[in-house]
């Protein structure tokens, strides 16, 4: 047919569907070890402990002795770890065949998903909920009501606009300054 694209998967190599109506797949399951798992390392492990220390300061961990090349190395291997889990259960689950379009911009996406959640994996989990009830909900507008799909890219991005521009104004609070005439007010002293 002249696409770049695989031969389906046969029912083998699928992931099985949580419900038969539905899209749902046991990758669910993956995605919420891989909570735990993230959040068992960055909570109660000393390397996440390193990791996190890295992340909001370089310079204290290099004077405590962090090697950051190497929690560097680590932090990018885990992560790519989990794309590679997540790209799985999407190629193997509703997809069922490789093809260059696998992630319509699921990279961005998550960026939003981990501003939303603080960059705490439980927030994270939370803050991806609402951003597939957006997807969903966007896509079933576009259906109904024959919407164009820059609309609801529009309110994803207004969404995202609003949550910096709030995070802006609760931690720097600017204030207005008015630079008013002071009169001098002299203190009335008695009859000398």
């Amino acid at each position: 047919m002249n696409f770049p694209e695989s031969a389906t998967f046969g029912d083998a190599s699928r992931l099985p569907l949580l419900m038969e109506d539905g899209r749902a797949h046991i990758g669910v399951y993956f995605a919420l070890f891989a909570l735990v798992a993230v959040w068992v390392l960055l909570q109660r492990s000393f390397v996440g402990f390193q990791i996190k220390v890295l992340g909001l300061d370089k310079r204290a961990a290099g004077f405590v002795g962090f090697r950051e090349k190497r929690l560097v190395w680590l932090a990018l291997l885990i992560s790519g770890a989990m794309a590679g889990l997540a790209g799985v259960s999407e190629v193997a689950g509703p997809i069922g065949q490789l093809v260059p379009q696998v992630s319509p911009g699921y990279g961005y996406a998550a960026i939003t998903v981990a501003f939303l959640g603080r960059l705490n994996p439980i927030g994270i989990l939370f803050s991806s909920l609402l951003i597939a009830l957006l997807y969903l909900g966007g896509e079933s507008a576009q259906m109904t009501l024959n919407l164009p799909l820059a609309i609801t890219q529009l309110f994803q991005g207004m969404m995202l606009f609003f949550l910096l521009a709030c995070d802006v104004l609760i931690l720097y609070r600017p204030r207005l300054k008015l630079h008013w005439a002071k009169r001098q007010m002299t203190p009335v002293t008695g009859a000398a």
